[in-house]
């Protein structure tokens, strides 16, 4: 039993995520500004994480220099305050299982951000090297096919009518029109294209800032902080920020509580002792269980570009994340059946909804 309990915390977090999901795309559609979403969420998470952080982390947790302060405000900018602003954008104009089955593509974007910046070598002569490259180019290509090509639809739904209506009747019976279907995949491109920066940031800040529980405090401060400014700016009627026995409120604090907090041990616990890439495995299930309940709950329909290209990116996933296991495993082992990874060797890939640090890794080489 206690050999099979890595797994099963692994599908409990993906259920978490897709919970995540399915509750986002809800309230967006009942109303709640994503501005002052980011705001309580992070709001939320600094006040459990906080306490933890100044306990557990006394001793270890460096001096906060200007730099230092400077590094971890442009990394929370990047990885909340743009990701999470833009990506929620993106997930008003299309469906959480689109979402959902791009985050796949984040570890080979991940990876060619980081071969940009010189912060990973490629031994094309090798077979490890050659499996990540192919399997960024795969998904690259599976992207592609997923963005710009629906196709024929393949299955109308569990339902002809949904169970939760967060779209009016026009909107369900015609599907996602394709201006906006496009328009939605792209915006959620660009936020995996800034959560793959902050990855890559993540390395660099943690290196001269070691406290992992501090340093994702500050980061929900910043984010926070940010993240208000913006909406004071853009959206200033006071009642956007009234807080009410409904689901916005559920949502909020499921995602402070569960996803930022929760989960997050969780998978630092996973990770501990499967290692990274491990944890990066089970994310296609996710995409199952979102595309499940949005086929039930949405009556949402199956499109065969979608199908396809959704198999060629977990096709370009598994490539990737195989070519990284092997370099793990050449980089060295591990004691009583678990592999090390120290932090500047570990670069976090996270392939889901959400900041903090609270998300699936991967490994730099």
């Amino acid at each position: 039993m206690k050999s099979c309990t890595p797994h099963l915390v692994m599908v409990l977090v993906q259920l978490a995520y897709g919970g995540s999901n399915i509750l986002i795309k809800i309230s967006i559609e009942k109303g709640l500004n994503q501005l002052v979403f980011v705001v309580y969420r992070h709001l939320i998470a600094l006040i459990l994480l906080g306490p933890f952080a100044y306990v557990l982390e006394r001793k270890q947790r460096p001096s906060l220099s200007f730099s230092i302060i400077m590094k971890i405000f442009v990394l929370s900018s990047l990885g909340t305050t743009i990701h999470l602003n833009v990506y929620y954008a993106g997930l008003a104009y299309t469906s959480p299982t689109v979402a959902t089955a791009l985050s796949n593509f984040i570890p080979s974007l991940t990876f060619v951000i980081a071969v940009v910046l010189g912060m990973e070598k490629v031994k094309l002569r090798s077979a490890r090297g050659q499996a990540k490259v192919l399997g960024t180019l795969i998904c690259i290509g599976g992207s592609l096919i997923f963005t710009l090509w629906k196709g024929a639809i393949l299955y109308r739904g569990f339902r002809k009518r949904p169970l939760i209506h967060i779209y009016n009747e026009k909107y369900v019976l015609l599907g996602h029109a394709k201006d906006e279907w496009i328009k939605g995949s792209a915006l959620i491109m660009i936020s995996y294209i800034a959560w793959s920066a902050w990855l890559i940031l993540q390395v660099v800040v943690y290196k001269v800032y070691p406290a992992r529980l501090s340093l994702n405090a500050m980061i929900c401060f910043f984010a926070s902080l940010q993240s208000s400014v913006i909406a004071l700016y853009f959206d200033r009627n006071p009642m956007l920020w009234r807080l009410e026995w409904n689901v916005q409120l559920l949502t909020i604090v499921y995602s402070g509580v569960v996803i930022s907090a929760l989960v997050y041990y969780l998978q630092t616990w996973c990770i501990s002792y499967k290692g990274p890439v491990f944890a990066a495995m089970f994310s296609p299930l996710l995409l199952v269980i979102v595309a499940l309940f949005s086929a039930v709950a949405f009556a949402e329909r199956f499109h065969l570009g979608s199908l396809i290209g959704a198999l060629v990116i977990i096709m370009g996933l598994y490539c990737v994340l195989w070519g990284k296991r092997a370099d793990g495993q050449l980089e060295g082992a591990s004691e009583d059946g678990r592999e090390e990874f120290s932090a500047n060797k570990t670069l976090e890939i996270s392939i889901n909804d959400g900041p903090v640090m609270n998300r699936i890794s991967s490994e730099k080489n």
